[in-house]
């Protein structure tokens, strides 16, 4: 096989609990987000538009949705000889097998994959956030430095950076020295995204004395990027000024869904140069009824509008009734709002139905946003 100058891993295997009854059935990087798309939608789409065409997808947690939808990879144009998406799930060999015990782990249990392609950077992702990044630049970056590991970064306000693995880094040339996963009192406010660029030959020496260490919890924040600082490895930073997002909540999901809508969204789902791709087959085109009406939403193929929409997200195949209002809220694929229902400051998981004349969230700012699962029914009574 010829010689990749880049490949990338893509961790694809979060439950994403935080998220509550939205993974309660898949895995967080397969959820639905901004009508079309699946989490994992926006860095499938980095890599292809970064010309980055091989992609190792490791997945774990609930993940037949994930396979299925990814497939070969040619929704995203991944899908060339010799190169393209392989899915790669925990495997059982000859010692055994175990689920993937961290994020390091779950490479290292994948090198041979590595090996295979014999590149010479490899570029680890994670299938879980929302933004537009030219991986090109920071591999050049990474070039330019002469670099064992580019780190990309970007400044977070000082209340959240103890959620983050934080950087200390020269402010003259950008090398790295300090890194301190979720500390209670940063230094800094400069946040590691969790995207990283190894020169190979670093990466798989470092995880294969990773193996070794009983005592390392087999983490790229926690155990290889200290270790390999400690060793006195050439580690930079690369900062990221752009949109990025980590979804992780019922509240960052439903503020970042609500941030895609009005006329110069932050994030741009319809700019051309650099475009979001997805596998989503196509549907009809949506239809609003003679009594329709539909105000500041995203509206997906597929949709059936009678009733009220306002300033909300509507995937594909959702359904508001006659007479229904559904206002500040997210639809997933096939959700289904009867009519007379009122729903307000809600997501609805796919399938999902609220029943006629049912009342389902609230305007009251303060409370927690309603969330109702995938498959779920929302009767009088509940």
């Amino acid at each position: 096989m010829s010689k990749k100058e880049c490949i990338a891993m893509l961790l694809a295997g979060g439950q994403g609990s935080r998220l509550g009854a939205l993974t309660s059935k898949i895995a967080k990087p397969a959820v639905s987000f901004g009508g079309k798309f699946r989490i994992i939608d926006f860095s499938l789409s980095n890599c292809a538009n970064s010309g980055i065409d091989t992609v190792g997808v490791l997945t774990q947690y609930r993940p037949y949705l994930l396979h299925s939808y990814v497939g070969s990879g040619e929704a995203w144009d991944l899908d060339e000889r010799g190169a393209g998406v392989s899915i790669l799930p925990p495997y059982a060999t000859q010692e055994g097998g175990a689920w993937y015990a961290g994020t390091a782990d779950a490479v290292t249990q994948n090198l041979d994959y590595i090996k295979l392609h014999d590149p010479k950077y490899v570029l680890i992702l994670s299938g879980d956030h929302l933004y537009r990044m030219d991986y090109r630049k920071m591999l050049k970056t990474h070039i330019e430095n002469n670099a064992d590991l580019t780190v990309s970064v970007m400044p977070v306000p000082w209340e959240e950076a103890s959620r983050f693995g934080i950087i200390t880094a020269d402010e003259n040339d950008g090398h790295i020295v300090k890194f301190t996963e979720k500390p209670e009192k940063p230094d800094s406010n400069l946040a590691s995204m969790g995207i990283y660029i190894f020169s190979a030959d670093v990466l798989i020496d470092a995880l294969e004395a990773d193996v070794l260490d009983q005592r390392s919890s087999h983490d790229f924040g926690n155990d290889i990027i200290p270790k390999l600082l400690g060793d006195g490895k050439r580690l930079y930073t690369y900062e990221f000024n752009g949109f990025w997002k980590d979804v992780g909540t019922i509240a960052s999901f439903h503020e970042t869904s609500m941030d895609l809508l009005g006329p110069n969204p932050e994030f741009d789902l319809y700019d051309k140069s650099f475009p979001i791709m997805s596998n989503v087959t196509t549907r009809p085109p949506h239809y609003i009824g003679p009594d329709g009406r539909v105000e500041d939403c995203l509206v997906s193929n597929g949709c059936k509008i009678f009733g009220t929409a306002r300033h909300s997200i509507l995937s594909t195949d959702s359904v508001v009734g006659e007479r229904a209002i559904v206002e500040d809220s997210i639809l997933l694929p096939g959700a289904v709002v009867k009519a007379g229902a009122h729903v307000v400051r809600a997501i609805l998981g796919e399938n999902a139905v609220v029943e006629e004349d049912v009342k389902l969230g609230s305007v009251d700012s303060t409370k927690d946003t309603a969330v109702v699962g995938n498959d779920v029914v929302i009767g009088k009574g509940e």
